[in-house]
């Protein structure tokens, strides 16, 4: 051997052909390009999007408002098909969900991106990165059936992140779910077009809308988004007979207004009636607020209070340690008819969607 050191150059040279040779195809058959529902084609290859309230404006090359939509050549495309990044088994009592199979579990699913931006995002990692910047898993919507059915869990969530942005992987997959003998539900925004929205709930049984305050200015100052879409969409789930319930994180001084937190509650009742589950969630320091005390428990105390003198008849405290603050109470006889620890129930006296005391109708999927 005249030169190993030429020689081993070039046997390296040639190995690292190979392994391209035979990598690069894996990934294009692996991975094929998405094409995203709901979009309009213009002149000179631009698209609108008409997914979301926002409804970007996407010139060839560029990607709207969530990151994970992008054009290319007058085409829209998703880059989150069937790339999640986080996959866990949950209790559905985590979504939360307290009047929807009680004590199952949730086969939870998410792919980076949202539509907004809040200043307070407890999941601020995924929701906000760029499909570049964590890894995931490469799952088609048949995995996720299949592992879903493997955990045992009668349900899977779209969740952690903002399902609408993935809504092509989350719709596929609904689909397929239900043909398998399972149930769909979402914790979202709710910041979703009617159109979509409509053709999605054929598949969805329940879903939690996070109604983050109730007046545009926070939503714009807080969110970067809008109050109207959200109520919108609350109507048409409610319309369409998915099971809802609300979750609203309370921060101080922001959205704790006594007055605005009444009127919130009567909207509720007026529009998606009385028996709708509400959650009022307790604010830590986070993401962008992390100067922002946590919110003090009376506030949260007040705000159960008021949406119980407006006539909502299960109202929940969550992310602090009250006593009885996340335990279903009969509204006729004033029992408790479900006791939880956390995630966790310990005594469930619901029997055939009645009290098992007074036999009053308690509203929710019971099995």
């Amino acid at each position: 051997m005249k030169n190993p050191i030429r020689y081993f150059l070039k046997l390296g040279l040639f190995f690292a052909i190979l392994l391209v040779c035979f990598w690069l195809p894996q990934i294009s058959a692996k991975e094929p390009l998405h094409e995203a529902l709901f979009y309009q084609k213009f002149e000179n290859n631009k698209v609108q999007c008409q997914l979301c309230p926002r409804r970007c404006l996407i010139p060839e090359n560029r990607r709207g408002f969530c990151g994970v939509r992008e054009n290319q050549k007058g085409v829209l495309y998703t880059l989150v098909f069937a790339k999640p990044v986080a996959i866990h088994v949950d209790p559905i009592e985590k979504k939360p969900l307290f009047h929807f199979l009680p004590s199952s579990n949730a086969f939870s699913v998410a792919t980076v991106g949202c539509n907004l931006r809040c200043k307070f995002c407890q999941n601020w990692e995924i929701s906000q990165a760029k499909p570049n910047e964590i890894e995931y898993d490469y799952l088609e919507p048949q995995d996720i059936i299949r592992k879903a059915l493997d955990s045992g869990s009668p349900t899977i969530a779209y969740t952690y992140t903002e399902p609408t942005i993935f809504y092509e992987y989350m719709f596929e997959t609904a689909k397929l779910a239900h043909q398998a003998g399972l149930k769909n539900i979402m914790h979202s925004n709710g910041y979703i077009n009617e159109e979509p929205l409509r053709k999605l709930t054929k598949y969805l049984d329940a879903a939690n809308i996070d109604l983050k305050g109730f007046s545009e200015e926070y939503y714009l100052k807080l969110a970067e988004g809008s109050l109207a879409p959200v109520l919108a969409s609350l109507k048409i789930l409610r319309e369409e007979g998915v099971h809802i319930e609300i979750t609203t994180l309370i921060l101080s001084g922001f959205n704790d207004d006594e007055a605005n937190l009444r009127k919130m509650c009567l909207w509720i009742k007026d529009n998606l009636g009385s028996d709708t589950p509400l959650h009022f969630s307790r604010f830590f320091p986070m993401y962008k607020l992390n100067s922002l005390n946590p919110t003090p428990v009376e506030t949260l105390k007040k705000a159960r209070k008021i949406a119980s003198d407006c006539g909502l008849k299960y109202v929940y405290i969550g992310n602090v340690s009250v006593p009885q603050a996340e335990d279903t109470i009969c509204p006729n006889c004033r029992r408790i008819i479900i006791e939880r620890r956390g995630y966790f129930i310990v005594a469930n006296h619901i029997k055939e969607g009645k009290c098992g005391f007074c036999q009053e109708p308690i509203a929710g999927v019971w099995k």
